[in-house]
């Protein structure tokens, strides 16, 4: 009997044991399994949202046409104006027109009248203004790619002119350009305002600096980067006052809430940055590289 006690005590240590080997196998393949089913709804799930990362992308560059449509004002050397060819070119042009071709849309370059581009924006008419555009004052009203240059506001006159000096402006007659960052600054300068003998505001910086020319108005309020290149390329015998009215950066305009357009070119922006191409554009129009988007 004894002896039989002891013979089933051991079967049921051997059962006991092979039980618990039994336990320790199978919960280390349970495990595997649900992490490899938790890696699977992981990677399903990133790959959903790249796609749907993609798609949006994709949406917001596919018009019905295939355009990208830039807004400008036709009198903005040298960041877009009318070439002796007659054909539109300039800086902002030329960055513009190589970002649709890699984005894989046309190119439309859009002439619009200053004042009224925050109504071709808003009705569709252009997908973004790309054009000289000063972001200061303007950071809630659009999405913005920039800033990726900088500029002033500054004031220019006939290089015979005993003007030297924003003091000097007082009595003086003044043009700027409508709707102007320029305009804006001279408004948030009361005093300055106040000394002059009139402020008009014209369609153009060629009409105003016609005027001045012509003796029709004894300084213009304008950017520096269009002063200088205006008053280079033409020779004519007109100065760029040292006094800095506003310092200011440019930035790309798109609509308020068109995100995914604006990341989009954003993006094939800084891919042109990388390999070269937006210091040779640069180059060509400032003979420096003036680009500072990052």
């Amino acid at each position: 009997m004894r002896k039989k006690l002891t013979c089933m005590v051991a079967g049921l240590m051997v059962i006991s044991s092979l039980a618990a080997c039994g336990s320790k196998s199978t919960a280390p393949a349970e495990t595997t399994k649900a992490a490899e089913t938790k890696a699977e709804t992981t990677a399903a799930e990133t790959n959903e949202e790249t796609t749907a990362s993609e798609e949006k992308t994709a949406g917001a560059l596919e018009t019905a046409t295939g355009k990208f449509t830039v807004g400008f004002d036709q009198e903005f050397p040298p960041m877009g104006f009318v070439g002796d060819n007659g054909e539109y070119t300039g800086f902002d042009l030329a960055l513009a027109e190589e970002a649709a071709k890699r984005l894989g849309l046309e190119f439309v370059p859009q002439p619009i009248n200053w004042d009224a581009k925050d109504m071709e924006l808003e009705s569709g008419n252009i997908d973004c203004i790309w054009n000289g555009f000063t972001m200061q004052g303007r950071e809630d009203a659009y999405t913005w790619v920039g800033p990726y240059m900088a500029n002033n506001q500054v004031f220019v006159v006939n290089g015979d002119s005993d003007i030297a000096t924003k003091e000097d402006l007082s009595g003086k007659a003044v043009e700027v350009q409508k709707d102007s960052s320029g305009l804006n600054a001279i408004n948030d300068n009361a005093e300055l305002l106040g000394s002059f003998a009139s402020l008009t505001e014209v369609a153009d910086y060629n009409t105003a600096l016609m005027d001045l020319e012509s003796g029709a108005c004894d300084a213009v309020c304008m950017d520096s980067i269009v002063a200088g290149y205006q008053i280079k390329s033409s020779g004519k015998n007109m100065k760029i006052l040292d006094d800095t009215l506003a310092a200011e950066e440019y930035g790309i305009g798109f609509k308020k809430g068109d995100d995914a357009l604006a990341a989009a070119v954003k993006d094939v922006l800084l891919e042109m940055v990388a390999d070269g191409t937006v210091e040779k554009i640069s180059n060509e129009w400032f003979g420096s590289n003036v680009f500072t988007l990052k």
